[in-house]
């Protein structure tokens, strides 16, 4: 079963087509780079999956369910575009703000405050922050604070990942850096990741799936398939850049 699949979802806005009859499906293990031009539909794409939109026509199941029927979701984790855009003197912690993710639907009411707080240490030493528990995470740098983020969405030790353009605004080596991360929670962890991005450099040596979105899925299968697909010509006639790197 897939985690994720979708068929012939179709969205608009006022009346103004975003995501025509796509179909697609999320295997356990994947990760998946989500590419296209601005304003192609791929963060309209990941809201209707993880049920903050309703599609205008289609059918979508994550787990098996419908969105709005789908209540386990300490299954997902969750990176907005613009989490690491914190005040300097944001009042939280490090550690609080990890934690904020088990407060979601009640779920610190099932968890003990001790098993809470092996959480938060066990998804920060992941991500290599364990020493920056009790900092505040408005003294972070922008690298530090992707890394809190990621932290707080595999706090519930989630099956699934999605991030939404997580590295706007970061220097290419901390890019660098967060793409290798993801790749190791990708492969030791069997983490299914779902990245979405807007600049198809990303689509490295950890992809292992692309979808290409332009109101439609132009194409949907494995990354070497993609370098040699109309999508990428088409994309790289556009003036979009790549950095490809075999597997």
């Amino acid at each position: 079963m897939s985690l994720v699949a979708l068929r012939n979802v179709s969205f608009s806005y006022d009346g103004a087509p975003v995501l025509v009859d796509v179909d697609l499906a999320i295997e356990e293990g994947d990760f998946l780079a989500i590419i296209g031009p601005n304003g192609s539909g791929k963060t309209t794409l990941v809201k209707i999956i993880l049920g903050l939109l309703r599609p205008t026509a289609g059918r979508v199941e994550i787990f098996g369910c419908a969105p709005a029927q789908f209540a386990a979701r300490d299954k997902i984790g969750y990176v907005p575009q613009k989490a690491t855009h914190i005040d300097a003197y944001f009042p939280a912690s490090v550690a609080e703000v990890v934690g904020m993710a088990l407060l979601a639907g009640g779920r610190r009411a099932r968890l003990p405050g001790r098993e809470a707080r092996q959480r938060v240490r066990e998804a920060l030493e992941i991500v290599g922050l364990a020493e920056f528990a009790k900092a505040a995470i408005g003294r972070l740098s922008g690298g530090q604070q992707q890394r809190v983020f990621i932290a707080r969405a595999l706090v519930t030790r989630p099956r699934i990942l999605f991030l939404d353009e997580p590295t706007t605004g970061v220097d290419a080596e901390t890019q660098t850096a967060f793409y290798d991360l993801l790749g190791r929670l990708n492969r030791s962890r069997n983490l299914t990741i779902v990245l979405v991005t807007h600049d198809i450099g990303v689509v490295n040596r950890h992809v292992n799936r692309v979808a290409c979105v332009n109101q439609r899925l132009v194409y949907h299968g494995d990354h070497e398939g993609f370098c040699r697909s109309d999508a990428f010509r088409e994309m790289i006639g556009h003036g979009n850049h790549l950095v490809s790197h075999e597997h």
